[in-house]
């Protein structure tokens, strides 16, 4: 079921706006690793997702989520960093860490969703 509209998935509207925000976020940081680091994994999950939907199948659109899942825990990792660093402040941070986190569940349920569990292949295999 590939879907060719991923424009119409919650999960990337939310991502697209968290991307944006963290761009904002880390735009007068200097530590330019952080900077950089951060710019790509929260530009990369939006990304995934609209990549995968566009595959033409379920288990690259699988595949993909897994990929954007992981840059979002690598993004709030980095927001971890920065907090307690004191590049960013709390107020700055925490919000975006949650919303993080909400969209890694989000993925995560739509991976399901897509199924593809390799157990539940074999069994269907079988019986």
């Amino acid at each position: 079921m590939p879907l060719h509209h991923f424009e119409d998935l919650e999960v990337w509207k939310r991502s697209s706006r968290l991307a944006i925000s963290v761009l904002e976020l880390i735009d007068p940081v200097k530590l330019y690793a952080l900077r950089d680091q951060m710019a790509r994994c929260c530009i990369s999950v939006p990304s995934n997702i609209a990549e995968g939907a566009e595959r033409e199948s379920d288990r690259e659109f699988r595949r993909f989520l897994s990929i954007a899942k992981g840059s979002a825990g690598e993004l709030r990792t980095q927001l971890y960093i920065g907090l307690h660093a004191g590049v960013f402040t709390a107020t700055a941070a925490t919000p975006l860490i949650q919303e993080a986190k909400e969209i890694a569940s989000m993925i995560e349920g739509l991976r399901k969703r897509l199924g593809g569990n390799l157990f539940n292949a074999m069994l269907s295999f079988f019986f």
